[in-house]
């Protein structure tokens, strides 16, 4: 097993800081550590419905050849994903 850049198996990119910046920032660290586990889990489901949501409506654009809509709905879906995870990270629902 080599080491990869960056450290572990995987190098860098294996690293959840890496992949989800959102976790790093202070704002997001201290809103999840004011909320109970129960408001954690219901704010990541509601930016998980919504990151689906955004997800189909990306794809809609797509298929309407609306290129610039479609990326806005994508990376609306990807921020709120990140949010999801950064805010409740035990649940992947």
């Amino acid at each position: 097993m080599n080491a990869m850049p960056g450290g572990g198996e995987f190098g860098r990119g294996a690293r959840v800081d890496v992949r989800n910046p959102i976790v790093l920032m202070a704002e997001a660290q201290a809103l999840a550590a004011s909320m109970s586990p129960l408001q954690r889990q219901l704010f990541g489901r509601l930016m998980r419905r919504m990151a689906a949501e955004a997800d189909k409506n990306a794809e809609k654009a797509w298929k309407k050849r609306k290129g610039p809509m479609a990326a806005y709905w994508r990376a609306g879906c990807t921020y709120m994903k990140h949010i999801a995870r950064a805010i409740d990270p035990a649940s992947t629902r």
